[in-house]
């Protein structure tokens, strides 16, 4: 069973003129990533815009995935859906193509006792053989999962560790506390300026959407502290979050989109009802990365 750690992007899917996904540039932006030293990548995450594709699309992606990354890094594929036999039908995609692991958010827009919650990832776990991870995005989902219901989950044998983009960093230090006993699951930030802080409490490492634009920053906050260099760690965190802040520019994932085409990737837009950052926008990013050494 494989143990998530360091730091995973996100992976943006990039988007041609007419809004069809770009194989050439995805492959290009995994190796670029591998590269640069992440430790796994997932794609058809939020950042991935995994809401915008049919499972047709959803299957050429995850297989162009797995297949350029040919076993460097771990490949976690999102499987979303408001409903349990929709995300089971995408954990099914993600088995025939090959995927290392899931990650399985929570459903959106119904509201879910925590009952629910802890029936949907069971009967999602028991219809497959691959590890799932969950992923707690409550600030998106309006639904969360709490720490309580995290220590049960953790007990089932292939669920091997949440996600958490709550931001509350309360909630994630309860997630390791009430499972630092367990040895096969990991906590893994989903906050871009809190792994630092999710390392010195026990985190495994982030799924870090700011690693698409600044994947060598990101990862040296993981490969710093793990080699016992705890301030130049911190100020690997220190220098990421300005970019992580200047999300808050634009409707999620934007930013994360200009910043690539701002060195030099062919991303493409996010598609509608997401608009493009506005010019002056667009100049306070550029300075940031500037600033970053990343342009």
């Amino acid at each position: 069973m494989i143990k998530p750690h360091g730091i995973v992007p996100p992976i943006i899917t990039p988007m041609t003129e007419d809004g069809k996904f770009n194989e050439p540039v995805f492959r290009q932006m995994i190796n670029h990533l591998i590269r640069e030293g992440v430790h796994g990548i997932f794609p058809l995450g939020t950042t991935g815009e995994f809401y915008a594709f049919n499972n047709e699309e959803v299957k050429h992606i995850l297989k162009v995935a797995v297949e350029e990354a040919n076993g460097r890094v771990t490949v976690y594929a999102g499987a979303n859906h408001i409903t349990t036999r929709g995300v089971i039908t995408q954990v099914k995609i993600a088995e025939e193509v090959g995927v290392d692991a899931v990650s399985v958010l929570t459903p959106m827009f119904v509201s879910q006792t925590q009952e629910e919650i802890y029936d949907f990832y069971k009967t999602i776990a028991e219809s497959t053989s691959l590890p799932i991870l969950i992923y707690n995005n409550k600030p998106k989902t309006n639904v969360t999962v709490t720490p309580e219901t995290i220590a049960k989950l953790a007990l089932i044998d292939n669920i091997i560790g949440v996600k958490d983009s709550t931001g509350d960093f309360t909630n994630t230090e309860e997630y390791i506390r009430l499972t630092r006993h367990i040895e096969n699951f990991s906590v893994l930030l989903g906050r871009d300026t809190l792994i630092f802080a999710g390392l010195c409490y026990g985190a495994a490492g982030a799924i870090a959407s700011c690693a698409n634009v600044a994947p060598r920053i990101a990862a040296d906050i993981y490969d710093k502290y793990m080699a016992g260099d705890f301030e130049g760690a911190r100020e690997a965190q220190f220098i990421l979050a300005p970019l992580r802040i200047a999300c808050n520019m634009g409707t999620f994932p934007a930013v994360i989109k200009e910043g690539l085409v701002l060195e030099g990737y062919a991303v493409g837009k996010c598609l509608e009802p997401i608009a493009e950052l506005k010019e002056q926008e667009k100049k306070k990013l550029e300075t940031i990365l500037k600033e970053m050494k990343l342009i």
